[in-house]
């Protein structure tokens, strides 16, 4: 049987997320400043990653996210695997809430993002308490928790308009015969 693009364009999708993210790092990383910032910026993998899992779950496997945000964690020297745990738990409670946030208007889907959010930066801050583990003050969390729900439209439309990830159609199906 033929591979009629599917499976091509499925790993091309899987590809640039990965290769994304890691620019995304990159440039995080690079020191543009001598002074330590007043704000935190907004982590734009984690809306990347729930953007797309919200249009195409097929293009951000758990797996792939989890060993993203794990290479996250240990570049930005956060406890390794706690984010990237969190993150993927929330991507996949959004992975199962995509096909109902298809029919409803992007407001209902960016305040459910929203919501899975400040669930996971509560939960983190929580976790960090609990062990004891010095953290971020907390309002540099809140800024950086409203930046990322800030650039979440962006996120949308220039993966919609620029890398062509658009919400599947209902009914449609991958190359596995599996709807999405």
């Amino acid at each position: 049987m033929a591979d009629t693009g599917g499976t091509g364009r499925l790993i091309g999708f899987r590809a640039l997320f990965a290769g994304l993210a890691l620019a995304i790092l990159f440039f995080r990383l690079l020191p543009l400043q001598a002074l330590p910032s007043g704000w935190a910026p907004p982590d734009l993998i984690v809306a990347l990653a729930f953007a797309w899992v919200l249009r195409r779950p097929d293009y951000v496997p758990a797996l792939l996210l989890g060993a993203v945000m794990c290479l996250a964690d240990l570049l930005l020297q956060r406890p390794p695997g706690l984010w990237a745990a969190l993150v993927v738990l929330g991507a996949e409670a959004l992975r199962a809430r995509a096909g109902d946030l298809r029919e409803v208007g992007f407001l209902f889907e960016w305040l459910t993002v929203g919501l899975v959010l400040v669930g996971i930066t509560l939960a983190y801050r929580l976790a960090l308490a609990a062990t004891g583990v010095g953290q971020a003050p907390l309002g540099l969390t809140a800024v950086q928790l409203f930046s990322t729900l800030a650039i979440y439209p962006v996120v949308v439309l220039i993966s919609h308009l620029m890398l062509g990830v658009r919400k599947a159609a209902t009914g449609e199906i991958d190359e596995r015969g599996r709807r999405l």
